[in-house]
């Protein structure tokens, strides 16, 4: 069963870095990631459906973040469909609040699912995209921290329960689920996973295209 966008939908992208893209500095407050990329295809797809897109992503969030704005910058808009990427914030150094607190994978669950009801209730459509991240070989800086291989390894095993997460989260709402975690680890097979993250977190132009493809993979 796929996304059916009927004209004069709205359709909301929310969540981190990734979704944001430079959104307050873009004319139409799309950023320049996988967000307009889908509104560009679909608008030249579909010239005569005018559909609303709408980016409230904010870099650095972790799904507490977006909890706590949950009400103005989403449901108050009553949008027709919402799709989330959130989660690479709440792992790795992120992870830890000013009192060395660990966000655990349960308390991302349930925070997770605290946005999904309200939303469920409304009736509103669903996209879940899973939190990601590329096996990058050495260290690279991300954001104002250095990713060697152990701090990825760290990453990684902090990150596959909330990913895990996630997918039970689709299925107990019915929600479309976009696997870029997978879908990832497939395009990187083959070109290397810098060609699609350089930091293994933030998409490159042709990573934010893929999702960007896949996303509407899911919409008739």
């Amino acid at each position: 069963m796929t996304i059916t966008l009927r004209p004069d939908s709205t359709v909301m992208f929310t969540g981190d870095s990734i979704t944001d893209s430079g959104r307050l500095d873009s004319g139409q407050r799309l950023g320049s990631g996988y967000a307009l990329r889908i509104a560009g295809e679909w608008g030249l797809r579909h010239p005569d459906r005018a559909v609303t897109w709408l980016n409230s992503g904010i870099a650095g969030d972790k799904v507490r973040d977006l909890e706590a704005r949950w009400q103005t910058d989403v449901l108050d808009v009553r949008p027709d469909v919402v799709s989330i990427l959130v989660g690479i914030n709440d792992v790795g150094w992120h992870s830890y609040d000013p009192h060395g607190h660990v966000i655990s994978t349960l308390e991302y669950a349930e925070a997770y699912d605290r946005l999904l009801a309200p939303l469920a209730e409304a009736g509103t459509q669903l996209v879940l995209i899973e939190p990601f991240l590329l096996p990058i070989r050495g260290s690279v800086e991300v954001g104002d921290v250095i990713l060697d291989e152990e701090v990825r390894r760290q990453w990684r095993a902090d990150l596959d329960p909330k990913i895990q997460a996630v997918r039970e989260l689709a299925r107990s709402y019915g929600a479309h689920l976009l696997a870029a975690d997978g879908l990832f680890a497939g395009l990187a097979a083959t070109t290397g996973p810098e060609y699609w993250a350089a930091d293994g977190v933030h998409p490159t132009a042709p990573g934010h295209a893929a999702l960007a493809e896949a996303w509407l993979r899911l919409v008739s």
